[in-house]
């Protein structure tokens, strides 16, 4: 007797399956299978009809199929061609213009108007002659390995023996003298890029941990916050406000329109400007506040001594300053929510160690252009895990120069402002810690701001906020062996503050990166391993992607980009180690004026307080006589795009080093050269931030 098929068997049979027939000839059973044409629709009437027609039908399913996948390449393939002639139009615009980094251009980055600025410091033109010296190495490496590989088939013998001979002497030359120290130096870089990824991880993991446990600081003795209107009914102590700003044109209605009494707080305009038409602009809004019943005062200095600390320090010396107790800072773009004071100041209540609270930035413009969101992640990391995470556990980080609350005594016990760096914030938050002053982090109260939208802008920023570390350790390094503190302490600010997180990372980034990576490419007795080049780099910026989660689909730019600026850094910090020149240039950020747009509706909390603040403005404005229209407009300045030799000069390094590396078949190293190098290319064509057209 044959086996029971069960329902599986005659449904798969009654389905169009392929028919079989069980012959009962001997005990062994065998299954013998029927062409479906004939015999099967025989046996079953009307299925192989049924078959055909499904067959049909899966035919046009399946067509239909590949010519949507076909049109949807299509459009990708359009869209790819699209963007290629777009970058290829921007990189043939910036070539035929013809301007570098090396011209002669002012402080904003815009197109100088008589003025000739000062030369390029001589180390920034050493440092592209290495480059340039170090490309042209690896071209003449790659010609000779490229050379060999072709084993002299279409050369004479003579001149194949001469090239055997050559390449012959030079394998044992690397293999002698070349990769040894290279080894040595790739395998120290290899451990500092342990050190500070274990560092990062477990910056990562407290992070975390407060998450998990939701820890976040709460003031000592909650005060209560009744009125704004009313001094006395709860904790309003007098508060100064400070703005200080140099040619910029943000609108001060935000901090104008703090919810705190006004017979409290006091606003100080600090205009470095030297502008006249900002001048009169930032005068004349100063004033129209003034008549609404703020109490606001404006400050010029023609003498920019100092630049912003500067700024600050001569402000502080005003004789009313001694009448308030903390003082609030606001850089020109911030525009902070009108409950700050009412979320910051009264962490200072009852705790008479606490000297600084910082406040988180959050950004108008994160999504303007890929450069921005790169920027968003990183800035998104620092707050929500590394200023989070050490104001938490050690009550110590950097300041970050504004949208923070200072006691003015911490200030002036730590000294005041100094003009010796470029980075006043950290000397005086560093100097503050020395004299056991404490720090808090509000994670949870924001401040609006803005990105700076172009390389060029990006690139002075970061050179100052690079260099400045190490021209403040310089200093800082007697006072803090001397001073006396706990020894945990000293050893955070020597070894994790300034050396592992303001050293050692732009040093090892691009001299592993940038350096030792393309040297193994043609020097294949030092080795650097796959998870080197890939795995460890992709865990650290999965890790500093994770507290903007939006940005997943920029992991890889990311990872890329920061390479790249490594470059950057890397100038920076030498230059503010060894007090080479440049090391104390302060140009002002260049910004869009995008935080100030509309802040009085953003940032009010109401409609109806949104009606009383516009109600004495518009007022005003009707009494105002019309403004004379000047005859001659001032020319306005023109921004524009630039060619950046070092980091063209390094892609190209890194894309000879790729082609390279395809004749020895590294997959790994071959694909992030290859990307690295385009990479390069990108931000050395200056085609990653605002394009001007």
């Amino acid at each position: 007797m044959a086996p029971w098929s069960g329902f599986w068997g005659g449904r798969a049979v009654l389905a169009g399956g392929t028919p079989v027939v069980v012959k009962m000839d001997n005990p062994n059973w065998s299954i013998s299978e029927i062409d479906g044409d004939d015999e099967g629709a025989a046996l079953l009437p009307g299925a192989g009809g049924r078959r055909r027609r499904r067959r049909g039908k899966n035919a046009k399913q399946i067509t239909w199929v590949l010519l949507l996948k076909a049109h949807r390449a299509a459009g990708c393939l359009a869209w790819l061609a699209s963007a290629a002639v777009a970058l290829g139009g921007a990189a043939r615009r910036r070539v035929a213009a013809g301007r570098t980094d090396a011209d002669a251009e002012d402080e904003d980055g815009e197109a100088p108007a008589t003025a000739t600025a000062p030369a390029p410091p001589r180390h920034s033109c050493r440092f592209y002659a290495f480059i340039r010296a170090f490309l042209v190495l690896s071209v003449f490496l790659l010609a000779v390995e490229l050379a060999a590989h072709a084993n002299g088939r279409r050369l004479a013998a003579p001149a194949a023996v001469s090239l055997a001979a050559l390449h012959a002497a030079w394998v044992r030359f690397r293999a002698a003298y070349v990769a040894p120290p290279l080894q040595l130096l790739a395998d120290a870089c290899v451990v500092l890029f342990l050190v500070q990824s274990a560092d990062r991880l477990v910056q990562s993991l407290g992070c975390f941990y407060i998450h998990l446990k939701r820890l976040q600081p709460k003031p000592v003795s909650p005060p209560a916050l009744p009125d704004a209107e009313d001094p006395d009914a709860g904790y309003y102590p007098m508060v100064l406000v400070q703005i200080p700003m140099c040619n910029e044109k943000e609108s001060i209605a935000a901090v104008c329109n703090l919810d705190w009494p006004r017979s409290n707080f006091l606003v100080q305009v600090l205009d470095d400007s030297d502008d006249p038409i900002t001048q009169a602009l930032i005068r004349e809004e100063v004033e129209k506040w003034q008549q609404h019943g703020a109490r606001i005062v404006y400050r010029h200095r023609v003498l920019r001594e100092g630049y912003k600390a500067g700024n600050l320090k001569s402000a502080m010396s005003c004789s009313y300053v001694k009448d308030y107790e903390y003082v609030a800072i606001f850089d020109a773009d911030f525009q902070p929510y009108p409950d700050f004071l009412k979320r910051t100041v009264p962490h200072f209540k009852d705790n008479e160690e606490l000297g600084l609270v910082q406040a988180r930035w959050s950004f108008v413009n994160k999504d303007e252009n890929l450069l921005t969101r790169l920027q968003n992640i990183n800035l998104c990391f620092h707050f929500e895990v590394e200023q989070q995470v050490n104001g938490m556990f050690i009550n110590f980080f950097g300041f970050n120069g504004t949208a923070g609350v200072w006691r003015i005594k911490a200030l002036e016990d730590s000294g005041g402002w100094m003009e010796r760096t470029t980075v006043e914030d950290m000397d005086i938050a560093v100097r503050a810690h020395l004299k056991g002053w404490r720090f808090i982090f509000l994670n949870d109260v924001e401040c609006q701001c803005e990105l700076p939208e172009s390389y060029e802008a990006y690139r002075k920023q970061q050179h100052r906020w690079h260099s400045g570390p190490m021209q403040l350790f310089r200093l800082c390094l007697p006072d803090i062996i001397r001073c006396k503190i706990a020894f945990w302490k000293k050893a955070n600010l020597i070894f994790l503050f300034f050396l592992l997180r303001k050293l050692i990372l732009p040093f090892y980034s691009f001299t592993l990166f940038c350096i030792i990576l393309p040297l193994t490419m043609f020097v294949p007795e030092a080795e650097l391993p796959d998870w080197v080049v890939c795995y460890i780099p992709a865990l650290m910026s999965f890790l500093n992607i994770l507290p903007s989660p939006r940005s997943f689909p920029f992991i890889i730019p990311y990872l890329l980009f920061e390479n790249t600026m490594s470059v950057t850094k890397f100038n920076a910090m030498v230059s503010g180690l060894f007090q080479l020149g440049g090391a104390y240039e302060w140009v002002v950020t260049k910004k869009s004026g995008r935080s100030s747009e509309g802040d009085l509706v953003v940032l009010a909390p109401n409609k109806e307080h949104r009606k009383q603040q516009q109600q004495p403005v518009a007022a005003a404005e009707a009494k105002k006589p019309p403004a004379p229209v000047e005859k001659k407009k001032k020319q306005q300045k023109q921004k524009y795009n630039r060619i950046y030799k070092k980091e063209l000069a390094l892609s190209l390094l890194l894309l000879t080093a790729a082609a390279r590396s395809l004749l020895s078949k590294q997959g790994m190293h071959f694909y992030f050269l290859l990307f690295q190098g385009v990479s390069f290319l990108m931000v050395g064509l200056d085609l990653i931030g605002e394009d001007v057209k």
